[in-house]
């Protein structure tokens, strides 16, 4: 597509966005009326979906719901799972004909968003998704699609460890200090206190406790040299540097998760993910997780998402929106999260949800308070050169890491 052809298409949905969404919600929608409505398909839409799966599952839970909504709306829905999600996305975008339908990761979504490749929309009770996940899909004050479901960080004890150490309940670790005197405890010739894995991924959860992160609150301008993220590093270095706290790849595993699991480490932080990994790999693990301890700022951990995506050159954006919206009902949030592992992205689910799954309390608690993951565009290589250069974390020179990276993440920003 032209980049006239592209910005005319943008400006179309931009104005056409309008009269879809609700006002509230942090979503940044003006209140302007708009004359431009979503494309719709004459007669009944023959929508495309493309999504990553993680497995049987999940495509068999997904393509159920959507022959459920195609049934009863008198449209068609293909779904199609990506062999290479990133790939096929592009490949859609750049042809002009994209599914009208995708999985947009949060990761990638700020260079979707920027580029037009997006139709931005909102569910009439957007206010009922976590706030925390509308700003992650929120680009220049516009949020463009519903968030699907999330994942947080939380914090994952060993309790036959834990009680060998003579630890009991009312040790939980609250607050950094708790954190480090308790895994200090915990360690052993043969066994660290707490394994941790490699990247910003995981690290970035201290950043947030010392209330800092990597860009400034719109995501327009680095912010990484600053006391609150170099205070959050410095706390896991010190610990690293002590020997209580273990990087992944320090103690031979692949994530925290596999040290955990192979009693490298008696506490990890790792994501409801945990869960499937235990019972598959780990099937006499013993184990608990509790939410994160709180830093200096409070509490906080890391949020990974994905949206409904809508695309822009949809011929059919309508219809793929009310497609959006029957596949974010309470209702059928709480079947994907019974059907494949999923936490929904609605507070409204939230009680329901922990009603069935209570050991995943402590990760449906960061809804409330996680932070969404790098939200700008071009920044992909600049973070993954920031996690080559934590890669020896122990030994990392942490200013000239985090100035290296705000100066390459203004070049990438155009500052």
């Amino acid at each position: 597509m032209t980049r006239t052809t592209r910005s005319a298409a943008l400006a179309l949905a931009l104005t056409g966005a309008l009269t879809l969404a609700a006002c509230g919600g942090g979503g940044g929608f003006e209140d302007e009326p708009s004359s431009s409505a979503p494309a719709s398909a004459s007669g009944p839409a023959q929508l495309q979906m493309l999504i990553a799966s993680s497995g049987d599952a999940e495509t068999a839970a997904v393509k159920a719901a959507a022959d459920a909504w195609a049934k009863s709306s008198g449209n068609t829905v293909t779904v199609t799972v990506a062999s290479d999600m990133q790939q096929q996305l592009a490949q859609g975008f750049a042809s002009g004909k994209p599914a009208d339908v995708f999985y947009m990761d949060a990761s990638r979504f700020a260079d979707y968003a920027k580029n037009g490749s997006l139709f931005p929309y909102q569910l009439e009770d957007n206010d009922d998704f976590y706030e925390s996940l509308r700003k992650t899909f929120t680009y220049e004050g516009k949020q463009y699609c519903s968030p699907k479901d999330f994942s947080t960080l939380a914090l994952q004890i060993n309790t036959d460890s834990w009680g060998k150490a003579g630890l009991t309940d009312a040790d939980v670790p609250t607050t950094w200090d708790e954190l480090e005197a308790v895994s200090k405890k915990l360690t052993t010739d043969g066994q660290a206190g707490l394994g941790i894995g490699v990247g910003i991924d995981r690290l970035g959860a201290f950043v947030v406790q010392s209330g800092g992160w990597w860009l400034n609150d719109d995501g327009t301008a680095a912010s990484a040299s600053t006391p609150e993220v170099t205070q959050g590093l410095e706390y896991v270095q010190k610990n690293v540097k002590a020997g209580n706290f273990q990087m992944s790849n320090q103690l031979d595993s692949g994530w925290g998760g596999e040290a955990f699991g192979t009693k490298k480490s008696a506490m990890t932080i790792e994501g409801n993910w945990i869960k499937g990994a235990a019972k598959n790999d780990y099937p006499d693990l013993k184990y608990k997780t509790v939410e994160l301890p709180a830093g200096p700022k409070g509490k906080g951990t890391l949020q990974f998402t994905q949206c409904w995506g809508v695309a822009a050159d949809s011929k059919a954006q309508a219809q793929a929106v009310e497609l959006v919206k029957a596949m974010s009902t309470v209702e059928q949030q709480l079947a994907f999260a019974d059907a494949f592992g999923v936490m929904p992205s609605r507070q409204s689910a939230a009680e329901q949800y922990k009603a069935k799954f209570p050991e995943d309390a402590p990760f449906i608690a960061g809804g409330e308070y996680g932070h969404g993951p790098i939200n700008a565009p071009g920044m992909e290589q600049v973070v993954a050169d920031l996690n080559s250069k934590l890669e020896n974390f122990g030994g990392a020179n942490l200013p000239d890491v985090l100035k290296t990276f705000d100066t390459n993440a203004g070049a990438a920003l155009g500052k």
